[in-house]
């Protein structure tokens, strides 16, 4: 069974990956468990659970090491990812494979009872 989380991404971002132009989520805090899918809960103004990916890896490294790897389909500017990881020894990288978007925004409270959005993100 695929595990799964509910990743809370700025709308901006989380339409670039799912256009398949943006081909990493950059986290600073990943999560424990082993998961191989994510689903896109676009933060306001949409607030809605707009699609979905499956992991193809995860490469954590020094923030040099992930913009030499991510740079190319990183979705964001140099200025932005290094702002982002400023003073921190560790970045995260995701690796989107095979992003959909739903045809219907789905709402928050089908994916979490409290209908309260993740800080970052929630196991499902």
């Amino acid at each position: 069974m695929k595990k799964r989380i509910l990743l809370s991404i700025h709308p901006k971002y989380a339409e670039e990956i799912l256009m398949g132009r943006k081909g990493y989520e950059f986290r600073r805090v990943l999560f424990k468990e082993k998961v191989s899918e994510v689903l896109i809960y676009a933060t306001s103004p949409v607030c809605r659970v707009i699609g979905k990916f499956e992991i193809e890896e995860i490469y954590s490294a020094p923030p040099d090491d992930v913009w030499t790897k991510a740079k190319g389909v990183a979705g964001v500017t140099q200025e932005l990812f290094y702002a982002y990881f400023s003073g921190r020894a560790l970045a995260h990288a995701i690796k989107v494979s095979n992003p959909v978007k739903f045809a219907r925004p789905k709402r928050l409270s089908q994916y979490v009872k409290s209908n309260v959005p993740p800080q970052s993100f929630c196991y499902l």
